[in-house]
């Protein structure tokens, strides 16, 4: 005898895999655009430090070749003084903390003087690989090399004419790339905790830095963000690597030496960090599916048609009118309308879940002020409504010094309390945006660039007059600037002005703002 599911059986069963297919649906939808957002932020994210590698990068580097510009101008006035060239050097060496090494070769390709004199090299002739510097006669940072001593090196250099132009050589500074100094700790402050990291290339493609010291010195070949890096171009693009891994990478140009830097994290690092989100929400979200299917097999030996127009639109419940269809369903028993509230309150759990899942990507877990992903979501609506504003760019003054004596506990309460201070002084319409560490960012819009200062200054006083848990009240620096719609300047260039005052205020002596001119 043929078997037929009864109508109670068969409207259960059907009732029951809408539902389970429907939360499936749901889940999968919620993955794949949680996927994209992660995606771009990392990339953003990595594009941004990315940047701001190669601008301290570059700004290391002018120091640097200032500093060497100031000896050469010392040492073209006596060249032949033997003391003078041992004491610049070690006085260059000593004062900056730049270099490994300083020395100073003669027009003769002759290393005249070297300090410090941990290897003799001095008198030794410079082999013709080495004299790019040599060769070129003006400020540059030369290729990787070999030194006569044996070690892997980038020179720095400067070249020493006389008034009347007669060439006397050059002065170097050396970075080792395989020995810790200064330009290795700036680099190396990465945390690299989520599988990320950075390295640096030359002009010709060649490692100058890497996690690995054993990658320094390779030659990368076949990799399209090198290519644009050395060629001048930043951004971000999903690459993969020698190793075979596929990354999501960030890179910029170091303009002053030629060079690439790249930031990049595992594409599965970030992967698994959004499987971790999306078990939690599932997790929480069994026990509202647990009730909808309690709630179905009571009410499905009441099922009629109400409740066959409610199993067909509760397939559809990732549609954007899933609401609105399951509420006009007409509950005319008991049943029905338990079974339709259920239902809808697993939508309205999972969409909570959903918004925090937002809510998350978008805000500072320590301050809960808004981020830099939203931040630049912010920008960019503000650019196409054509909405003025004027922008503070705010930094608490030795904050490093506030962790390295207090602890790092007490430099987040810090940052806690400065982020409540600027909530309670903020009216409704400001936007406050933590930048990253001590930094943060105010958005006042529709706000004129004297109020913003006005604004900024009864800011500085309260936060210097609240008491913290330190032994004495913290201060702040402030760079103000104002975006006009209706101006030829871009919002970035307007940012970077805020910037500008904000380091302004802090040649000045900081706790102070300063408006930029």
């Amino acid at each position: 005898m043929l078997f037929r599911l009864d109508l109670q059986r068969l409207f259960l069963l059907l009732t029951i895999a809408a539902v389970l297919l429907t939360f499936a649906n749901s889940y999968y939808v919620t993955y794949q655009v949680q996927k994209q957002l992660l995606i771009n932020s990392t990339l953003e994210a990595n594009r941004v430090y990315a940047a701001k590698l190669a601008e301290t990068t570059n700004n290391f580097l002018q120091n640097a070749q200032k500093q060497l510009a100031y000896s050469a101008n010392i040492l073209s006035t006596d060249f032949d003084n033997e003391a003078l060239l041992e004491s610049e050097a070690k006085r260059l060496y000593q004062q900056s903390s730049f270099f490994n090494s300083v020395s100073i070769i003669n027009s003769k390709a002759i290393i005249t003087t070297i300090f410090p004199l941990t290897i003799p090299v001095k008198g030794l002739l410079l082999p013709p690989e080495t004299r790019q510097s040599f060769n070129t006669r003006k400020p540059i940072v030369a290729d990787p090399f070999l030194s006569p001593s044996g070690s892997y090196l980038v020179s720095i250099s400067h070249p020493i004419f006389t008034k009347n132009n007669e060439y006397l050589g050059y002065i170097a500074g050396t970075i080792y790339l395989h020995q810790n100094n200064v330009f290795f700790n700036l680099l190396g402050q990465h945390p690299y905790s989520d599988g990320s990291y950075i390295y640096v290339v030359d002009r010709h493609k060649e490692i100058i830095y890497h996690l690995h010291k054993n990658r320094i010195g390779d030659h990368v070949q076949n990799n399209p963000v090198l290519d644009a890096a050395i060629n001048g171009q930043s951004g971000s693009a999903r690459v993969v690597n020698s190793l075979g891994i596929s990354m999501l990478a960030g890179y910029a140009h170091i303009e002053r030496a030629g060079w690439g830097v790249v930031t990049q994290r595992p594409f599965d690092s970030v992967m698994a960090e959004l499987d971790v989100q999306l078990t939690e929400v599932i997790w929480k979200s069994l026990p509202v599916l647990l009730m909808v299917l309690i709630a179905i097999w009571i009410a499905n030996r009441f099922i009629t048609a109400p409740l066959q127009a409610l199993a067909h639109h509760a397939s559809n419940m990732h549609d954007k009118d899933a609401e609105h269809n399951i509420l006009s369903i007409k509950s005319w028993y008991f049943e029905v309308y338990e079974l339709k509230r259920a239902i809808l309150s697993g939508l309205a759990a999972l969409n909570q879940k959903i918004n925090q899942l937002n809510i998350d990507t978008n805000t500072d877990p320590l301050t809960g002020l808004y981020n830099r992903r939203s931040l630049d979501q912010k920008l960019e609506q503000w650019r196409e409504m054509k909405q003025s504003f004027a922008v503070i760019a705010l930094d608490i003054d030795h904050f490093k010094v506030i962790n390295d004596l207090f602890g790092h506990d007490v430099g987040d309460e810090v940052l806690k309390q400065l982020s409540q201070i600027m909530k309670e002084t903020c009216d409704k319409n400001a936007i406050i945006f933590r930048n990253g560490g001590e930094e943060f960012l105010i958005l006042l819009p529709s706000t004129k660039q004297s109020v913003a200062q006005f604004f900024a200054e009864k800011l500085r006083i309260k936060i210097a007059q609240h008491e913290m848990p330190i032994e004495d009240n913290i201060t702040v620096s402030l760079g103000i600037s104002y975006w006009d719609s209706n101006s030829n300047d871009t919002i970035k260039i307007t940012l970077k002005k805020a910037d500008i005052a904000l380091y302004q205020a802090k040649r000045q002596g900081r706790n102070c703002s300063i408006v930029h001119s």
